[in-house]
């Protein structure tokens, strides 16, 4: 979130959501100005660059099934990234989990099972980080069911973030950021979540942003792909995890840049992944873990937490990035790399799985077109 920026939200939600009550609020969308006033408005204020900044998953710590929690309430967790979320015109990044201080869960904790239960004042950090979007579109969003998932919408509302991605709620966010609208919206594998492998509804979502919402720029979160160290490679073809169909993620990010979609960003196989440049529009195909201090595995490259910072011209067409590297520490989160480790590993993946590439990406993180 970039210092003396006003952000106004327009929000669309399914013809399912419930008529809104004081404890539902998140379903309705507020009064907003039309896309021609906002236009009208704001024309003054464009600039030629705006600057993107992305990372995945963020589960700053949990109740359940037992009290892990950082010092001093996180206050801490995301000070090396900061500098870049608070400098950016906009910061994005998923949710993985909730903000909840009570509710029920049928998870019963085991090797492939977790439940996350993150307490709702731990939201002042993502806030005091500048974050502006985070996904709801995940495999634990739903992990203390209805109650967990009011609970986050509340905290996120109250606190100025947008989101999207629960199945029945909000479909997408229109954010306004130096004069331009920015639409966003998330896709998931889990049944609760709008699915990425549901290609009518993603094709119905990201053309009502482009051509209902006329956003100047839109950009697409997906939770999927398989999980685990061994699960760095992008296959061709649909990814299993669990026996779940995880999406078949180079077709559906093409088919979203296809749409209107100027940037594509994934999470969830718990590892970065490579990116790569499709009609002058970039993808990462997963930014793995960001601030997992606790309940996930930081061994190895699941410990390594990139924070990718994007360019575009006022359309969307990429200009330039920066993968800037971090690695986590348990209990303390992200903390800058000087090694670049998370750099290089992408653009190995990158140079191996993309064929061909059409991006450099530097051992410090740079990246350009070829």
């Amino acid at each position: 979130m970039l210092a003396g920026c006003i952000s106004i939200f327009y929000l669309s939600c399914t013809q399912q959501a419930r008529t809104a009550t004081q404890s539902d609020a998140a379903t309705a969308a507020p009064d907003s100005i039309s896309p021609e006033e906002s236009a009208a408005d704001s024309a003054i204020q464009r600039k030629d660059t705006l600057t993107f900044a992305f990372c995945g998953d963020i589960m700053m710590g949990t109740t359940f099934p037992d009290i892990m929690l950082p010092p001093q309430d996180g206050a801490n967790l995301l000070k090396d990234c900061s500098k870049f979320t608070l400098s950016a015109d906009m910061a994005l990044g998923n949710l993985e989990g909730t903000l909840c201080d009570g509710g029920r869960t049928d998870k019963k904790p085991g090797k492939y099972c977790y439940a996350f239960r993150t307490p709702v004042k731990y939201v002042k950090n993502l806030t005091d980080a500048g974050f502006d979007y985070l996904s709801m579109a995940n495999n634990h969003a739903n992990d203390f069911g209805q109650e967990g998932i009011l609970s986050t919408e509340q905290a996120l509302t109250e606190n100025g973030i947008a989101f999207s991605g629960i199945s029945g709620r909000r479909e997408y966010a229109v954010v306004e950021r130096a004069g331009y609208r920015i639409g966003v919206c998330a896709f998931g594998h889990n049944n609760y979540t709008i699915r990425h492998l549901d290609t009518v509804r993603v094709k119905d979502i990201i053309q009502r942003l482009r051509d209902t919402e006329k956003v100047d720029i839109l950009i697409v979160s997906f939770h999927g792909g398989a999980e685990g160290r061994d699960k760095a490679h992008l296959p061709m073809g649909h990814e299993t995890f669990l026996g779940e169909d995880r999406g078949n993620l180079r077709t559906f990010a093409h088919l979203c840049i296809d749409l209107g979609a100027d940037i594509v960003y994934g999470h969830g196989p718990h590892v970065p992944r490579c990116m790569e440049m499709y009609k002058d529009r970039l993808i990462a195909y997963s930014l793995g873990n960001f601030c997992t201090p606790y309940g996930i595995s930081l061994t190895g490259i699941s410990g390594y937490a990139p924070l990718l910072e994007v360019k575009t011209t006022g359309d969307g067409t990429f200009v330039s990035g920066h993968i800037h590297s971090m690695t986590q520490v348990r209990g303390i989160g992200p903390r800058i790399d000087q090694t670049h480790a998370a750099a290089q590993l992408i653009r190995s993946l990158t140079e191996a799985d993309i064929k061909p590439s059409h991006i450099n990406i530097s051992t410090s993180g740079e990246i350009t077109r070829k």
